[in-house]
């Protein structure tokens, strides 16, 4: 059960956020396998003040349409399976969403099951 945060610069629309939202949320499903109900995301607008990012770090070159995708998630998963992830949702997000492959910034954050509670104060995977 991923947790994922999309960071981005003001001024992107309704509709262009909810098109990443369901996009994000489509590959984590296909390609990490992950049960489609599994949906819980926030996504974060700042200002050009409370975000700052290096605009050619690796001889990447960044615009105003660099977003950052950080999903934490159960640890387990393959390096081929995580390279195939981040291929996947760079190349989704720019066939659907128009995103310049350079913007797409992604960082999987894994832990432990027992870092988790989903709510009433409980710990279902701590026995």
């Amino acid at each position: 059960m991923p947790l994922t945060r999309i960071v981005t610069l003001k001024g992107r629309s309704s509709k262009e956020k909810s098109h990443i939202i369901e996009v994000v949320l489509q590959t984590i499903v296909n390609k990490l396998h992950v049960p489609e109900n599994d949906r819980f995301l926030i996504v974060e607008e700042l200002d050009r003040e409370n975000f700052r990012f290096d605009p050619n770090c690796l001889d990447i070159e960044r615009s105003d349409g660099f977003l950052i995708v950080q999903i934490s998630l159960n640890a387990g998963r393959s390096a081929e399976m995580k390279k195939e992830f981040y291929a996947a949702l760079t190349e989704q997000l720019h066939q659907q969403c128009g995103i310049r492959t350079e913007d797409v910034f992604i960082n999987l954050v894994e832990v432990t099951k027992e870092n988790w509670s989903y709510g009433n104060g409980l710990a279902p995977f701590i026995m």
